[in-house]
């Protein structure tokens, strides 16, 4: 990730906060996933910008503060299942026509800070007008409130605004947009709905990088797409699509090449009991019908369409095979209708 001030592509990116030079329309939250909800808190703030001649910015925090509050008390379950990577969120602010990118490290030093530590904080960055969730909290033991910042921002000049939630009726129901429904939504197997309040389906990008090549002694090489060490909110057997994608902020430039149709595997366990040894750690392995190419190295995006099975154990090499021709069957149904 690149570091404070530096630019990539027209946006700049800080990790502490300071004065950006500017004056700011900033957004703060944790924007895991960027769901449609984050989007129509960036698009409210760059309209805000537009109107009062300010430089379109927001404010999240790497790691989220629940992960690093999970940490401490050693408790890594409590720890959200992360949607998105922090490059991931960067790329999605860029495409949001943001400006400036605020990423502080969320540390116990920040987690320390009083809420008036924090409102001179932004007092000194220039913010002049400001969008947070409704219910937002800052400072040590989140003992500020929406009803702190208006109070700083009459006795310091920046008007604050918050945004009602964002409600998805499809299917006759009504469920709040929220990172957390988005995690649920995507455990429990519900692309379909993950994409409506995400505005996109559920994607993940990282490099491929070379595995076990299991797959490949079985007939069906797989690409070993790399997910930095971080937990997926999602695990199984699934359609995908597959394209490449340019160097530096994910997703920002165009991408490169055809869209690739194919079946990945997503999770931890191993498919034949005694013969993978894999290191508990999650692992995204892709199978691309109908492709040859070298991918080793390259940065790829990973759609993720329908799921086709949980995952699961084998007792033999030929089962999984056997269950291996099957899943790609299913997945080129299911590509074939969209």
């Amino acid at each position: 990730m690149r570091m404070s001030g530096e630019n990539t592509l027209g946006m700049n990116i800080h990790r502490h906060l300071g004065a950006a030079g500017v004056e700011l329309a900033l957004a703060i939250g944790n924007f895991d996933g960027v769901h449609r909800g984050h989007q129509a808190i960036l698009q409210a703030t760059v309209d805000a910008s537009v109107r009062a001649g300010l430089t379109p910015s927001a404010l999240t925090f790497h790691p989220l503060p629940r992960e690093f509050f999970a940490r401490v008390r050693g408790d890594e379950a409590l720890a959200p299942l992360r949607l998105m990577s922090a490059t991931e969120k960067l790329a999605a602010f860029y495409r949001a026509g943001i400006c400036h990118a605020f990423m502080p490290i969320f540390d116990a030093r920040f987690a320390a800070q009083s809420p008036d530590d924090f409102i001179a904080r932004l007092v000194a960055m220039k913010v002049r007008w400001l969008m947070v969730g409704e219910d937002f909290r800052f400072g040590a033991k989140r003992a500020g409130d929406v009803s702190a910042l208006r109070a700083a921002g009459i006795q310091h000049g920046f008007s604050v605004e918050t945004m009602a939630d964002i409600v998805d009726e499809a299917g006759g129901t009504s469920l709040r947009v929220s990172s957390t429904a988005v995690r649920e939504a995507l455990a429990a197997g519900e692309l379909g709905v993950a994409a409506r309040m995400l505005g996109r389906r559920y994607a993940m990008i990282g490099r491929v990088t070379h595995g076990k090549k299991l797959g490949r002694s079985l007939g069906f090489p797989t690409a070993n797409v790399s997910l930095t060490g971080r937990k997926p909110a999602l695990s199984g057997v699934f359609a995908v699509k597959l394209r490449l994608v340019t160097r530096g902020l994910e997703g920002v430039a165009s991408k490169v090449g055809d869209t690739l149709s194919g079946v990945a595997n997503l999770g931890t366990n191993p498919a034949v009991r005694n013969e993978t040894a894999y290191d508990g750690r999650h692992h995204l392995e892709v199978f691309l019908f109908d492709y040859s190419g070298d991918l080793y190295g390259k940065r790829v995006e990973v759609q993720f369409i329908e799921k086709v099975r949980d995952e699961q154990n084998f007792a033999s090499l030929d089962a999984l095979v056997v269950q291996m021709h099957d899943d790609c069957n299913e997945a080129k149904r299911i590509l074939r209708g969209i």
